[in-house]
C-alpha cells in the first residue's frame, strides 16, 4: 500500500512538473522565435478593426503591440472569426488572443485569462424608424434579435432567452461578424442588435440611422486575454505587463484614444 502511495505521488509530481516545464517551453520559445501570434478578430472597432490602409489597429491591437514590445518580441496577427479563437488557443494555432474577451466559466474550462485590462458594457441597437415600445432587458423576447455568435452577449441571450422558451423559433438571429448584423438591422432582418457599447457606438456612427435605446451590465464586464490552459509563466509574465501599463496611465491614454466622443 506504501509503495502504491508513493508512485501516486511520483506521478502526480511529474505531472506536476511537466505542466510547469510546458508552460515555461512556450514562453520561452515565444521569445526564442522573436514573435508571439496573437488572434483577434477584427470586425470589432475601435477594439480591433482593419483601417482604410488593410491594417489591423485599435485599443487591444495597440495594448497587445505595447506588451509585445515589452516582451522584446514581434506580434503576428492572425484574423479569424471570433467563435474561432479559443478553440485556436486551445489547439497551440495561436499563443494567445485578444478580442475584448470577457471572463465565464465555460472559457475557462479550456483556456486561461489574464487579469483584466478594461471594463465593458452591453448594448442594445435598434433603427431610428422602430415603431413602437424600444427594446429593453425585460422585453426582448417580443423581437428579432441580432447578436455575434460566440460572444457574451450570445450566451447571455441563449441562456436568459433561447434555453427558457421565451423566444419565438427563428427570433435569435447569430452572426460570425458583428458588422454583419449591423448590416441585418439595416436591411430590416432583425429589429435589434445586443453587443458590447463601445463598439456598438462605433457601428452605429458608421451606418447612420440608428441608436442605442439601452446600456448597461447584463453579459459583460472586465475584459481579458485568452491564454493556452495552465501557462502560469505566460500568464504572469503579461499579468506584470497589463499592471505597469495600468500604473503607467498607458491604457488609460488608449481609451481616450479610441473611445472618446
Amino acid at each position: 500500500m506504501k509503495r502504491l502511495i508513493y508512485l501516486a505521488v511520483v506521478l502526480v509530481l511529474v505531472f506536476a512538473l511537466a505542466a510547469c516545464s510546458a508552460s515555461s517551453d512556450h514562453l520561452a520559445a515565444i521569445k526564442k522565435a522573436g514573435k508571439m501570434v496573437v488572434g483577434t478578430s477584427a470586425d470589432y472597432p475601435p477594439f480591433e478593426f482593419v483601417d482604410e490602409a488593410g491594417n489591423t489597429t485599435g485599443f487591444d491591437v495597440d495594448l497587445m503591440n505595447e506588451i509585445g514590445k515589452r516582451l522584446g518580441v514581434k506580434v503576428e496577427w492572425v484574423d479569424m472569426p471570433f467563435d474561432s479563437l479559443i478553440a485556436a488557443v486551445q489547439g497551440g494555432k495561436i499563443d494567445l488572443s485578444i478580442a475584448a474577451f470577457n471572463y465565464d466559466e465555460e472559457r475557462d474550462k479550456t483556456v486561461d485569462f489574464t487579469d483584466a485590462y478594461y471594463t465593458s458594457e452591453d448594448a442594445l441597437v435598434i433603427m431610428e424608424s422602430l415603431a413602437g415600445d424600444p427594446p429593453t432587458p425585460e422585453n426582448l423576447e417580443q423581437f428579432i434579435i441580432g447578436v455575434q455568435s460566440g460572444t457574451t452577449q450570445d450566451a447571455w441571450l441563449t441562456d436568459n432567452l433561447e434555453a427558457t422558451g421565451k423566444l419565438k423559433a427563428g427570433s435569435l438571429q447569430r452572426y460570425e461578424r458583428v458588422d454583419q448584423a449591423f448590416m441585418d438591422l439595416q436591411a430590416g432582418r432583425v429589429q435589434v442588435i445586443m453587443s458590447d457599447y463601445v463598439p456598438a457606438k462605433a457601428l452605429v456612427d458608421k451606418f447612420g440611422g440608428m441608436k442605442i435605446v439601452y446600456q448597461g451590465v447584463l453579459s459583460t464586464g472586465p475584459m481579458n486575454i485568452v491564454i493556452p490552459d495552465g501557462d502560469k509563466h505566460l500568464q504572469t509574465e503579461v499579468n506584470k505587463i497589463i499592471k505597469d501599463l495600468q500604473d503607467e496611465g498607458f491604457i488609460d491614454a488608449l481609451a481616450v484614444k479610441y473611445f472618446s466622443e
